[in-house]
């Protein structure tokens, strides 16, 4: 049973930096557009709700993953 949280705890990590790249790349493009054009603004709104889902899904990757830890310690006492 350990090493199958251990497994699961491994996956959601990279699950957290696959959502934390994906906002930040998210967060520049919308800085790189807001320099260049402010007549863009559907597509500025969109980049927004981009970060933002990006950024809940990091949270809530997290949020499982000290989950997982919990039981994973609680399995072993």
């Amino acid at each position: 049973m350990n090493w199958l949280l251990t497994l699961l705890i491994i996956g959601l990590v990279i699950m957290v930096v696959v959502s934390l790249v994906r906002g930040i790349v998210a967060f520049l493009q919308t800085t790189k557009i807001d320099l260049e054009n402010q007549d863009n603004a559907d597509h500025i709104a969109l980049m927004h709700a981009k970060q933002n889902k990006a950024m809940f899904n990091r949270v809530k990757y997290q949020a499982l993953a000290i989950v997982v830890v919990i039981v994973l310690i609680l399995a072993n006492r």
